[in-house]
């Protein structure tokens, strides 16, 4: 009789094996398939961290704290170009009339407006802040230099709200490591690049310590490059010309974005 039970079951499982069926009923709750795991999250956060920065850490980075519309006269302070030389990055990036770009976190307009002079009536800048009473003094400054060829946009946290596939050049100055979704922003940035087109990243090096500003709003070249580089930009060089500042440029790829 056991042999017999045996014959029957060993019958029982060849014929579900050739019918693609489960030999025995299904537990509840058990799945045929097993679930992808979770891709880790971009960010965490950090109850102890730095007083300037927002305790949110991306690729091992605590991001900064906004600086806001109450340091607009810092933006515009005499010294600013000396410090920075405003005329070498200019210069650096080689913009064409006729380019088509657009200065993130523009602040004041600062760079906005000189960046409007070389792309002439027939280029555009594309003036992206998240504060409209930066955009107020912006649109301000234009107009009082007779500039009409500037566009401000009040961008969102995580997108700069720019028209798709149509940049040449986008200039991001001090800004990247406030970016509270650097992330999602720059991806929105990559769609709105040609391929082709350029980022120019400028951060106030944080290998240097005798770079006078916070740790939080200075960044090193490996840890632009590592965050950059997780998009579909690829490292083209680093300027070092600038006095206290890194000038990097990535290039977005050809390949289309989805």
């Amino acid at each position: 009789m056991q042999a017999m039970n045996r014959k029957l079951l060993l019958a029982t499982l060849a014929l579900s094996l050739v019918a693609g069926t489960r030999p025995f009923p299904a537990q509840a709750g058990s799945t045929n398939q097993l679930k992808a795991p979770e891709p880790p999250p971009l960010y965490h956060t950090n109850a102890a961290h730095d007083p300037d920065g927002l305790g949110k850490f991306y690729l091992g980075r605590e991001i900064a704290q906004v600086m806001g519309h109450a340091g607009a006269d810092w933006l515009e302070r005499p010294e600013r170009q000396q410090e920075e030389r405003p005329d070498i990055l200019l210069s650096a990036l080689k913009i064409k009339p006729g380019d088509k770009v657009a200065d993130i976190g523009a602040g004041t307009g600062y760079h906005t407006r000189r960046m409007a002079k070389l792309v002439g009536p027939e280029g555009a800048v594309f003036a992206v802040d998240i504060e409209p009473e930066m955009l107020e003094s912006l649109k301000a400054g234009a107009t009082a230099a007779g500039l009409h060829n500037v566009k401000p946009i009040l961008g969102t946290l995580k997108s700069p709200r720019l028209p798709p596939d149509s940049l040449d050049l986008v200039l991001m100055v001090d800004v990247y490591h406030e970016l509270e979704f650097p992330f999602e922003m720059m991806q929105e940035i990559c769609r709105s690049l040609k391929a082709g087109g350029r980022v120019a990243l400028v951060e106030f090096r944080g290998e240097d310590p005798n770079v006078p500003i916070k740790a939080l709003h200075k960044m090193t070249e490996v840890q632009a490059r590592k965050e950059l580089e997780a998009q579909p930009l690829r490292w083209v060089e680093t300027i070092r010309t600038l006095p206290w500042q890194h000038l990097i440029i990535f290039e977005r790829s050809a390949i289309p974005l989805k």
